[in-house]
Protein backbone atom coordinates (compact mmCIF):
# COMPACT_ATOMS: atom_id res chain seq x y z
CA UNK A 1 0.00 0.00 0.00
CA UNK A 2 2.82 2.39 0.96
CA UNK A 3 4.75 1.48 -2.19
CA UNK A 4 1.75 2.25 -4.34
CA UNK A 5 1.23 5.63 -2.68
CA UNK A 6 4.90 6.49 -3.31
CA UNK A 7 4.49 5.83 -7.04
CA UNK A 8 1.35 7.90 -6.98
CA UNK A 9 3.44 10.91 -5.89
CA UNK A 10 5.92 10.62 -8.77
CA UNK A 11 5.43 13.35 -11.37
CA UNK A 12 6.67 12.73 -14.89
CA UNK A 13 8.36 15.74 -16.47
CA UNK A 14 10.08 16.52 -19.74
CA UNK A 15 13.80 16.73 -18.91
CA UNK A 16 14.44 19.21 -21.73
CA UNK A 17 11.78 21.62 -20.44
CA UNK A 18 12.99 21.24 -16.85
CA UNK A 19 16.62 21.98 -17.76
CA UNK A 20 15.53 24.97 -19.85
CA UNK A 21 13.39 26.34 -17.01
CA UNK A 22 16.03 25.73 -14.34
CA UNK A 23 18.80 27.33 -16.39
CA UNK A 24 16.61 30.35 -17.13
CA UNK A 25 15.90 30.80 -13.41
CA UNK A 26 19.60 30.47 -12.62
CA UNK A 27 20.63 32.97 -15.28
CA UNK A 28 18.04 35.52 -14.14
CA UNK A 29 19.24 35.08 -10.57
CA UNK A 30 22.83 35.83 -11.63
CA UNK A 31 21.70 38.82 -13.67
CA UNK A 32 19.41 40.37 -11.05
CA UNK A 33 21.06 39.29 -7.80
CA UNK A 34 24.75 39.25 -8.53
CA UNK A 35 26.41 40.59 -11.67
CA UNK A 36 24.45 43.53 -13.12
CA UNK A 37 24.06 46.92 -11.33
CA UNK A 38 20.79 48.75 -10.84
CA UNK A 39 20.57 51.81 -13.08
CA UNK A 40 19.27 53.92 -10.17
CA UNK A 41 22.10 53.62 -7.63
CA UNK A 42 24.70 51.87 -9.79
CA UNK A 43 25.19 49.11 -7.22
CA UNK A 44 25.07 45.32 -7.29
CA UNK A 45 23.43 43.65 -4.26
CA UNK A 46 26.75 42.95 -2.51
CA UNK A 47 27.86 46.61 -2.76
CA UNK A 48 24.48 47.80 -1.53
CA UNK A 49 24.52 45.39 1.41
CA UNK A 50 28.03 46.43 2.44
CA UNK A 51 27.08 50.11 2.47
CA UNK A 52 23.81 49.49 4.31
CA UNK A 53 25.56 47.28 6.89
CA UNK A 54 28.08 50.08 7.50
CA UNK A 55 25.21 52.53 7.96
CA UNK A 56 23.48 50.08 10.30
CA UNK A 57 26.70 49.76 12.35
CA UNK A 58 27.14 53.54 12.49
CA UNK A 59 30.41 53.27 10.51
CA UNK A 60 30.14 56.69 8.85
CA UNK A 61 33.16 58.71 7.67
CA UNK A 62 33.38 60.64 10.97
CA UNK A 63 33.55 57.51 13.18
CA UNK A 64 36.70 55.48 13.95
CA UNK A 65 37.67 52.64 11.60
CA UNK A 66 36.81 49.06 12.54
CA UNK A 67 38.40 45.77 11.59
CA UNK A 68 37.32 44.73 8.09
CA UNK A 69 36.66 41.21 9.40
CA UNK A 70 34.03 42.63 11.75
CA UNK A 71 32.26 44.37 8.86
CA UNK A 72 32.45 41.32 6.59
CA UNK A 73 30.93 39.18 9.35
CA UNK A 74 28.09 41.68 9.79
CA UNK A 75 27.34 41.72 6.05
CA UNK A 76 27.52 37.94 5.72
CA UNK A 77 25.47 37.19 8.84
CA UNK A 78 22.66 39.67 8.23
CA UNK A 79 22.35 40.35 4.51
CA UNK A 80 24.68 38.45 2.14
CA UNK A 81 24.89 34.69 2.88
CA UNK A 82 27.87 34.03 0.60
CA UNK A 83 31.62 33.54 1.04
CA UNK A 84 33.51 35.97 3.26
CA UNK A 85 36.34 36.17 0.68
CA UNK A 86 33.94 37.42 -2.00
CA UNK A 87 32.53 40.11 0.32
CA UNK A 88 36.00 41.24 1.40
CA UNK A 89 37.30 41.42 -2.18
CA UNK A 90 34.34 43.64 -3.06
CA UNK A 91 35.16 45.88 -0.08
CA UNK A 92 38.80 46.04 -1.17
CA UNK A 93 37.87 47.22 -4.66
CA UNK A 94 35.49 49.82 -3.21
CA UNK A 95 38.46 51.25 -1.26
CA UNK A 96 41.03 51.31 -4.10
CA UNK A 97 41.52 54.78 -5.58
CA UNK A 98 42.97 53.21 -8.75
CA UNK A 99 39.87 50.99 -9.23
CA UNK A 100 37.06 53.45 -8.34
CA UNK A 101 37.00 57.06 -9.47
CA UNK A 102 35.27 58.02 -6.20
CA UNK A 103 35.96 55.25 -3.61
CA UNK A 104 33.00 54.31 -1.38
CA UNK A 105 35.11 52.69 1.38
CA UNK A 106 37.74 54.52 3.44
CA UNK A 107 40.33 51.87 4.25
CA UNK A 108 43.30 51.74 6.64
CA UNK A 109 46.09 49.32 5.89
CA UNK A 110 47.21 47.45 2.81
CA UNK A 111 44.38 47.41 0.25
CA UNK A 112 46.50 46.25 -2.69
CA UNK A 113 48.29 48.21 -5.39
CA UNK A 114 48.29 48.96 -9.11
CA UNK A 115 51.01 46.28 -9.39
CA UNK A 116 48.38 43.64 -8.67
CA UNK A 117 49.45 43.05 -5.06
CA UNK A 118 46.69 41.50 -2.99
CA UNK A 119 45.21 43.32 -0.01
CA UNK A 120 46.21 42.20 3.45
CA UNK A 121 43.91 39.71 5.18
CA UNK A 122 40.72 41.24 6.56
CA UNK A 123 41.90 40.65 10.14
CA UNK A 124 44.67 43.20 9.54
CA UNK A 125 42.86 45.99 7.67
CA UNK A 126 40.31 48.50 8.93
CA UNK A 127 37.45 50.15 7.10
CA UNK A 128 34.61 52.62 7.32
CA UNK A 129 32.30 54.37 4.89
CA UNK A 130 33.84 57.19 2.83
CA UNK A 131 32.24 60.62 3.03
CA UNK A 132 30.84 60.49 -0.50
CA UNK A 133 29.32 57.05 0.22
CA UNK A 134 27.30 58.68 3.00
CA UNK A 135 25.49 60.63 0.27
CA UNK A 136 24.30 57.31 -1.18
CA UNK A 137 22.33 56.58 2.01
CA UNK A 138 21.09 60.05 2.91
CA UNK A 139 17.34 60.11 3.73
CA UNK A 140 17.08 56.30 3.64
CA UNK A 141 15.13 56.48 6.93
CA UNK A 142 12.45 58.75 5.41
CA UNK A 143 10.53 56.14 3.39
CA UNK A 144 12.39 57.13 0.20
CA UNK A 145 12.96 53.58 -1.10
CA UNK A 146 11.26 50.18 -1.02
CA UNK A 147 12.43 47.44 1.31
CA UNK A 148 12.42 43.65 1.20
CA UNK A 149 13.07 40.86 3.74
CA UNK A 150 16.65 39.63 4.00
CA UNK A 151 17.56 36.00 3.24
CA UNK A 152 16.16 34.60 6.52
CA UNK A 153 13.29 37.09 7.05
CA UNK A 154 14.93 38.32 10.28
CA UNK A 155 15.17 41.94 9.13
CA UNK A 156 14.67 44.14 6.08
CA UNK A 157 17.15 45.53 3.56
CA UNK A 158 16.74 48.30 0.96
CA UNK A 159 15.99 47.27 -2.61
CA UNK A 160 17.87 50.35 -3.83
CA UNK A 161 19.66 53.28 -2.15
CA UNK A 162 18.44 56.91 -2.40
CA UNK A 163 21.80 57.68 -4.08
CA UNK A 164 22.28 61.43 -3.89
CA UNK A 165 25.26 60.95 -6.26
CA UNK A 166 24.97 59.56 -9.84
CA UNK A 167 27.07 56.55 -8.85
CA UNK A 168 26.56 54.35 -11.93
CA UNK A 169 28.05 56.87 -14.33
CA UNK A 170 30.78 58.37 -12.10
CA UNK A 171 32.15 55.08 -10.76
CA UNK A 172 31.16 52.78 -13.61
CA UNK A 173 30.62 49.06 -13.21
CA UNK A 174 31.84 45.74 -14.58
CA UNK A 175 30.24 42.31 -14.38
CA UNK A 176 29.78 39.07 -16.29
CA UNK A 177 26.37 37.39 -16.06
CA UNK A 178 24.94 34.47 -18.05
CA UNK A 179 24.78 35.42 -21.70
CA UNK A 180 25.51 39.09 -21.08
CA UNK A 181 28.07 41.41 -19.53
CA UNK A 182 28.37 45.02 -18.44
CA UNK A 183 31.39 47.32 -18.63
CA UNK A 184 30.59 50.96 -17.84
CA UNK A 185 33.56 53.35 -17.63
CA UNK A 186 33.88 55.89 -14.79
CA UNK A 187 33.34 59.62 -15.43
CA UNK A 188 34.13 62.97 -13.87
CA UNK A 189 31.59 64.12 -11.26
CA UNK A 190 31.65 67.80 -12.25
CA UNK A 191 31.05 66.97 -15.91
CA UNK A 192 28.25 64.51 -15.11
CA UNK A 193 26.46 67.06 -12.89
CA UNK A 194 26.72 69.64 -15.70
CA UNK A 195 25.23 67.10 -18.13
CA UNK A 196 22.41 66.27 -15.71
CA UNK A 197 21.71 70.00 -15.34
CA UNK A 198 21.32 70.32 -19.07
CA UNK A 199 19.01 67.29 -19.27
CA UNK A 200 16.84 68.44 -16.32
CA UNK A 201 16.34 71.83 -18.00
CA UNK A 202 15.53 70.24 -21.37
CA UNK A 203 14.45 66.56 -21.45
CA UNK A 204 14.80 66.61 -25.25
CA UNK A 205 18.53 67.35 -25.08
CA UNK A 206 20.48 65.30 -27.63
CA UNK A 207 23.49 63.11 -26.85
CA UNK A 208 25.69 65.48 -28.91
CA UNK A 209 24.63 68.36 -26.65
CA UNK A 210 25.22 66.30 -23.49
CA UNK A 211 28.73 65.50 -24.81
CA UNK A 212 29.51 69.21 -24.60
CA UNK A 213 29.42 68.69 -20.82
CA UNK A 214 30.51 65.02 -20.70
CA UNK A 215 33.19 64.67 -23.40
CA UNK A 216 34.19 61.16 -22.37
CA UNK A 217 35.17 58.77 -19.57
CA UNK A 218 37.54 59.91 -16.82
CA UNK A 219 39.58 57.00 -15.50
CA UNK A 220 41.06 57.05 -11.98
CA UNK A 221 44.50 56.13 -13.39
CA UNK A 222 44.49 58.96 -15.95
CA UNK A 223 45.89 58.10 -19.38
CA UNK A 224 44.98 59.51 -22.79
CA UNK A 225 41.89 58.50 -24.79
CA UNK A 226 42.79 58.36 -28.48
CA UNK A 227 40.06 59.72 -30.70
CA UNK A 228 36.40 60.52 -30.02
CA UNK A 229 34.72 58.18 -32.50
CA UNK A 230 34.60 55.29 -30.01
CA UNK A 231 33.18 57.58 -27.32
CA UNK A 232 30.44 58.85 -29.66
CA UNK A 233 29.44 55.32 -30.62
CA UNK A 234 29.37 54.15 -26.99
CA UNK A 235 27.27 57.12 -25.86
CA UNK A 236 24.85 56.84 -28.79
CA UNK A 237 24.31 53.06 -28.75
CA UNK A 238 25.50 51.86 -25.34
CA UNK A 239 28.31 49.85 -26.97
CA UNK A 240 31.69 50.94 -28.28
CA UNK A 241 35.45 50.57 -28.02
CA UNK A 242 37.68 53.28 -26.56
CA UNK A 243 41.46 53.22 -26.99
CA UNK A 244 43.43 54.46 -24.01
CA UNK A 245 47.17 55.13 -24.01
CA UNK A 246 49.69 55.52 -21.21
CA UNK A 247 51.03 59.01 -20.56
CA UNK A 248 54.77 59.37 -21.05
CA UNK A 249 57.44 62.00 -21.50
CA UNK A 250 60.91 61.94 -23.05
CA UNK A 251 63.66 62.81 -20.60
CA UNK A 252 66.97 63.92 -22.10
CA UNK A 253 70.09 62.79 -20.23
CA UNK A 254 73.55 64.39 -20.25
CA UNK A 255 75.04 61.03 -21.19
CA UNK A 256 73.20 61.19 -24.49
CA UNK A 257 70.92 58.30 -23.54
CA UNK A 258 67.32 59.45 -23.58
CA UNK A 259 64.67 57.86 -21.38
CA UNK A 260 60.93 57.22 -21.74
CA UNK A 261 59.23 58.09 -18.42
CA UNK A 262 55.79 56.45 -18.03
CA UNK A 263 53.65 58.34 -15.48
CA UNK A 264 50.09 57.10 -16.14
CA UNK A 265 48.67 53.80 -17.40
CA UNK A 266 45.39 52.80 -19.05
CA UNK A 267 42.63 51.81 -16.64
CA UNK A 268 43.02 48.38 -14.98
CA UNK A 269 46.50 47.74 -16.42
CA UNK A 270 48.83 45.94 -14.01
CA UNK A 271 52.08 47.95 -13.80
CA UNK A 272 54.27 45.05 -12.69
CA UNK A 273 53.07 42.88 -15.58
CA UNK A 274 53.67 45.73 -18.02
CA UNK A 275 57.30 46.04 -16.87
CA UNK A 276 57.70 42.27 -17.20
CA UNK A 277 56.25 42.37 -20.73
CA UNK A 278 58.66 45.14 -21.82
CA UNK A 279 61.59 43.14 -20.40
CA UNK A 280 60.38 40.06 -22.28
CA UNK A 281 60.17 41.98 -25.59
CA UNK A 282 63.73 43.25 -25.10
CA UNK A 283 64.99 39.77 -24.25
CA UNK A 284 63.30 38.29 -27.32
CA UNK A 285 64.75 41.13 -29.46
CA UNK A 286 61.27 42.23 -30.60
CA UNK A 287 62.17 45.75 -29.47
CA UNK A 288 65.72 46.93 -30.07
CA UNK A 289 67.35 49.91 -28.42
CA UNK A 290 66.26 49.60 -24.76
CA UNK A 291 69.30 49.37 -22.45
CA UNK A 292 67.71 49.69 -18.99
CA UNK A 293 64.27 49.31 -17.43
CA UNK A 294 63.28 50.09 -13.83
CA UNK A 295 60.26 51.04 -11.76
CA UNK A 296 60.89 54.16 -9.67
CA UNK A 297 57.27 54.59 -8.53
CA UNK A 298 56.72 55.83 -4.96
CA UNK A 299 53.96 57.41 -2.91
CA UNK A 300 54.33 60.62 -4.92
CA UNK A 301 53.21 58.86 -8.10
CA UNK A 302 54.03 56.45 -10.90
CA UNK A 303 57.42 56.55 -12.65
CA UNK A 304 58.55 53.71 -14.91
CA UNK A 305 61.89 54.49 -16.59
CA UNK A 306 62.80 52.98 -19.98
CA UNK A 307 66.34 54.01 -20.95
CA UNK A 308 67.10 54.01 -24.65
CA UNK A 309 70.40 53.53 -26.47
CA UNK A 310 72.04 56.72 -27.74
CA UNK A 311 71.67 55.91 -31.45
CA UNK A 312 68.14 54.42 -31.24
CA UNK A 313 65.05 56.16 -32.62
CA UNK A 314 63.01 56.80 -29.47
CA UNK A 315 59.74 57.46 -31.35
CA UNK A 316 59.90 54.07 -33.06
CA UNK A 317 60.48 52.40 -29.65
CA UNK A 318 57.45 54.23 -28.19
CA UNK A 319 55.26 53.10 -31.09
CA UNK A 320 56.41 49.50 -30.65
CA UNK A 321 55.63 49.70 -26.92
CA UNK A 322 52.11 50.90 -27.75
CA UNK A 323 51.65 48.09 -30.26
CA UNK A 324 53.08 45.19 -28.26
CA UNK A 325 52.25 46.06 -24.64
CA UNK A 326 49.35 47.34 -22.55
CA UNK A 327 50.66 50.88 -22.84
CA UNK A 328 47.75 51.09 -25.26
CA UNK A 329 44.58 49.22 -24.32
CA UNK A 330 41.02 49.11 -25.62
CA UNK A 331 38.17 49.59 -23.17
CA UNK A 332 35.05 47.85 -24.49
CA UNK A 333 32.00 49.79 -23.35
CA UNK A 334 28.75 47.90 -22.67
CA UNK A 335 26.33 50.16 -20.79
CA UNK A 336 24.08 47.38 -19.49
CA UNK A 337 22.08 47.92 -16.30
CA UNK A 338 18.87 46.76 -14.62
CA UNK A 339 15.87 48.96 -15.41
CA UNK A 340 12.84 47.94 -13.34
CA UNK A 341 14.49 44.56 -12.79
CA UNK A 342 15.16 43.93 -16.49
CA UNK A 343 18.64 44.13 -18.10
CA UNK A 344 18.86 46.82 -20.79
CA UNK A 345 21.66 48.33 -22.86
CA UNK A 346 21.29 52.09 -22.46
CA UNK A 347 22.76 55.09 -24.22
CA UNK A 348 24.19 58.00 -22.23
CA UNK A 349 20.98 60.03 -22.18
CA UNK A 350 18.94 57.06 -20.96
CA UNK A 351 21.41 56.39 -18.13
CA UNK A 352 21.18 60.01 -16.98
CA UNK A 353 17.38 60.16 -17.38
CA UNK A 354 16.89 57.01 -15.31
CA UNK A 355 18.93 58.59 -12.52
CA UNK A 356 16.88 61.80 -12.69
CA UNK A 357 13.64 59.78 -12.53
CA UNK A 358 14.96 57.93 -9.48
CA UNK A 359 15.79 61.18 -7.69
CA UNK A 360 12.33 62.56 -8.53
CA UNK A 361 10.75 59.57 -6.83
CA UNK A 362 13.10 59.76 -3.83
CA UNK A 363 12.44 63.47 -3.23
CA UNK A 364 8.68 63.07 -3.75
CA UNK A 365 8.57 60.23 -1.21
CA UNK A 366 10.70 62.18 1.24
CA UNK A 367 8.41 65.18 0.91
CA UNK A 368 5.30 63.04 1.49
CA UNK A 369 6.98 61.49 4.55
CA UNK A 370 7.88 64.89 6.02
CA UNK A 371 4.40 66.21 5.19
CA UNK A 372 2.82 63.32 7.12
CA UNK A 373 5.10 63.97 10.12
CA UNK A 374 4.25 67.68 10.07
CA UNK A 375 0.51 66.93 9.91
CA UNK A 376 0.78 64.53 12.87
CA UNK A 377 2.67 67.10 14.90
CA UNK A 378 0.19 69.83 13.94
CA UNK A 379 -2.63 67.60 15.18
CA UNK A 380 -0.91 67.30 18.58
CA UNK A 381 -0.09 71.03 18.76
CA UNK A 382 -3.73 71.87 18.02
CA UNK A 383 -4.75 69.73 20.98
CA UNK A 384 -2.18 71.42 23.26
CA UNK A 385 -3.48 74.86 22.20
CA UNK A 386 -7.00 73.80 23.19
CA UNK A 387 -5.65 72.65 26.54
CA UNK A 388 -3.92 75.96 27.21
CA UNK A 389 -7.07 77.89 26.20
CA UNK A 390 -9.07 75.89 28.79
CA UNK A 391 -6.28 75.34 31.27
CA UNK A 392 -8.10 75.66 34.62
CA UNK A 393 -11.05 73.52 33.50
CA UNK A 394 -8.78 70.75 32.19
CA UNK A 395 -6.65 70.75 35.37
CA UNK A 396 -9.80 70.35 37.48
CA UNK A 397 -11.06 67.59 35.14
CA UNK A 398 -7.81 65.66 35.45
CA UNK A 399 -7.67 66.08 39.26
CA UNK A 400 -11.23 64.84 39.66
CA UNK A 401 -10.69 61.74 37.46
CA UNK A 402 -10.01 58.46 39.28
CA UNK A 403 -7.44 57.21 36.71
CA UNK A 404 -5.75 58.12 33.41
CA UNK A 405 -8.30 56.27 31.27
CA UNK A 406 -11.20 58.18 32.84
CA UNK A 407 -9.39 61.49 32.32
CA UNK A 408 -8.64 60.64 28.69
CA UNK A 409 -12.24 59.73 27.92
CA UNK A 410 -13.50 62.94 29.60
CA UNK A 411 -11.07 65.10 27.58
CA UNK A 412 -12.11 63.43 24.34
CA UNK A 413 -15.82 63.84 24.96
CA UNK A 414 -15.77 67.34 26.53
CA UNK A 415 -13.38 69.02 24.08
CA UNK A 416 -13.82 66.95 20.92
CA UNK A 417 -10.21 65.70 21.01
CA UNK A 418 -8.70 62.60 19.46
CA UNK A 419 -7.05 59.93 21.57
CA UNK A 420 -3.61 61.12 20.40
CA UNK A 421 -4.39 64.71 21.44
CA UNK A 422 -5.79 63.62 24.79
CA UNK A 423 -2.67 61.55 25.53
CA UNK A 424 -0.44 64.50 24.60
CA UNK A 425 -2.35 66.74 27.06
CA UNK A 426 -2.04 64.15 29.83
CA UNK A 427 1.72 63.90 29.10
CA UNK A 428 2.24 67.68 29.35
CA UNK A 429 4.84 68.83 31.89
CA UNK A 430 4.07 71.67 34.29
CA UNK A 431 6.88 73.70 32.71
CA UNK A 432 4.88 73.81 29.47
CA UNK A 433 2.26 75.93 31.20
CA UNK A 434 4.57 78.98 31.54
CA UNK A 435 4.03 82.03 29.36
CA UNK A 436 7.29 81.48 27.45
CA UNK A 437 6.33 77.89 26.58
CA UNK A 438 2.92 79.09 25.42
CA UNK A 439 4.60 81.53 23.01
CA UNK A 440 6.85 78.75 21.72
CA UNK A 441 3.81 76.57 21.11
CA UNK A 442 2.16 79.33 19.06
CA UNK A 443 5.38 79.83 17.08
CA UNK A 444 5.64 76.09 16.39
CA UNK A 445 2.01 76.08 15.25
CA UNK A 446 2.68 78.84 12.70
CA UNK A 447 5.87 77.13 11.49
CA UNK A 448 4.02 73.83 11.00
CA UNK A 449 1.32 75.50 8.93
CA UNK A 450 3.99 77.12 6.73
CA UNK A 451 5.92 73.84 6.33
CA UNK A 452 2.78 71.90 5.42
CA UNK A 453 1.86 74.49 2.81
CA UNK A 454 5.40 74.31 1.41
CA UNK A 455 5.37 70.49 1.23
CA UNK A 456 2.00 70.50 -0.51
CA UNK A 457 3.31 73.07 -3.00
CA UNK A 458 6.37 70.91 -3.75
CA UNK A 459 4.18 67.88 -4.47
CA UNK A 460 1.87 69.95 -6.66
CA UNK A 461 4.61 71.50 -8.79
CA UNK A 462 7.08 69.18 -10.61
CA UNK A 463 9.38 72.12 -11.36
CA UNK A 464 10.12 72.44 -7.64
CA UNK A 465 11.20 68.78 -7.49
CA UNK A 466 13.50 69.41 -10.45
CA UNK A 467 14.95 72.46 -8.71
CA UNK A 468 15.60 70.39 -5.57
CA UNK A 469 17.43 67.73 -7.65
CA UNK A 470 19.63 70.43 -9.19
CA UNK A 471 20.31 71.99 -5.79
CA UNK A 472 21.44 68.61 -4.40
CA UNK A 473 23.63 67.96 -7.43
CA UNK A 474 25.28 71.39 -7.21
CA UNK A 475 26.05 70.79 -3.55
CA UNK A 476 27.59 67.40 -4.41
CA UNK A 477 29.61 68.93 -7.27
CA UNK A 478 30.99 71.74 -5.09
CA UNK A 479 31.88 69.35 -2.27
CA UNK A 480 33.35 66.36 -4.13
CA UNK A 481 34.06 67.56 -7.67
CA UNK A 482 37.63 67.47 -8.95
CA UNK A 483 39.63 68.02 -12.13
CA UNK A 484 39.58 65.60 -15.04
CA UNK A 485 42.42 63.07 -14.96
CA UNK A 486 42.10 61.44 -18.38
CA UNK A 487 43.02 63.54 -21.40
CA UNK A 488 40.94 63.18 -24.57
CA UNK A 489 42.98 63.45 -27.77
CA UNK A 490 41.28 63.95 -31.14
CA UNK A 491 44.15 62.06 -32.76
CA UNK A 492 43.26 58.47 -33.68
CA UNK A 493 45.76 55.77 -32.74
CA UNK A 494 46.00 53.91 -36.06
CA UNK A 495 49.51 52.89 -37.07
CA UNK A 496 51.36 53.06 -40.38
CA UNK A 497 54.10 50.59 -41.14
CA UNK A 498 56.50 53.55 -41.29
CA UNK A 499 55.91 54.22 -37.58
CA UNK A 500 57.99 51.13 -36.75
CA UNK A 501 60.95 51.84 -39.06
CA UNK A 502 63.94 54.00 -38.15
CA UNK A 503 64.63 57.06 -40.30
CA UNK A 504 68.24 56.78 -41.53
CA UNK A 505 70.19 57.30 -44.73
CA UNK A 506 70.65 54.24 -46.91
CA UNK A 507 72.50 53.40 -50.12
CA UNK A 508 70.62 51.59 -52.89
CA UNK A 509 72.75 49.64 -55.35
CA UNK A 510 71.55 48.17 -58.64
CA UNK A 511 73.59 45.38 -60.25
CA UNK A 512 74.00 44.86 -64.00
CA UNK A 513 71.80 41.78 -63.61
CA UNK A 514 68.87 43.79 -62.18
CA UNK A 515 69.31 42.99 -58.47
CA UNK A 516 68.61 45.79 -55.96
CA UNK A 517 70.35 46.00 -52.58
CA UNK A 518 69.69 48.38 -49.65
CA UNK A 519 72.13 48.94 -46.81
CA UNK A 520 72.71 51.70 -44.23
CA UNK A 521 75.01 54.41 -45.49
CA UNK A 522 77.23 54.23 -42.42
CA UNK A 523 77.72 50.46 -42.99
CA UNK A 524 79.31 50.95 -46.43
CA UNK A 525 83.09 51.21 -46.71
CA UNK A 526 85.16 53.25 -49.20
CA UNK A 527 84.48 52.50 -52.84
CA UNK A 528 86.87 50.35 -54.87
CA UNK A 529 88.05 53.32 -56.88
CA UNK A 530 88.82 55.30 -53.68
CA UNK A 531 90.63 52.29 -52.20
CA UNK A 532 92.94 52.06 -55.25
CA UNK A 533 93.59 55.73 -55.22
Amino acid sequence: MQEGSLFDRIIEIDIEKEVRRSFLEYSMSVIVSRAIPDVRDGLKPVHRRILYALQDMGMTHDKPHKKSANIVGEVMGKYHPHGDAAIYQTMVKMAQDFSMRYPLIDGHGNFGSVDGDSAAAMRYTESRMSEIAGEMLKDIDKDTVDWRPNYDDSREEPQVLPSRIPNLIINGSAGIAVGMATNIPPHNLREVVNGLDRLIDNPETSIEEIMQDIPGPDFPTGGIIMGVQGIRQAYATGRGSIKVRARYEIEERKSGKNAIIITELPYQVNKARLVEKIAELVRDKKIDGIVDLRDESDRQGMRVVVEVRRDANINVIVNKLFKHTQMEESFGVIMLALVKGQPQVLNLREVLQNYIDHRKEVLSRRTRYELELARKRLHIVEGLRIAIDHLDEIINLIRSSKDRETARQALMSNYDLSEIQANAILDMRLAQLTGLERNRLEEEYRELLARIADFEDILARPERIRAMIKEDLHEIRNKYGDERRTEISHEESDYDVEDFIDDHEVMITLSDRGYVKRQPLDATGPSAGEAKG
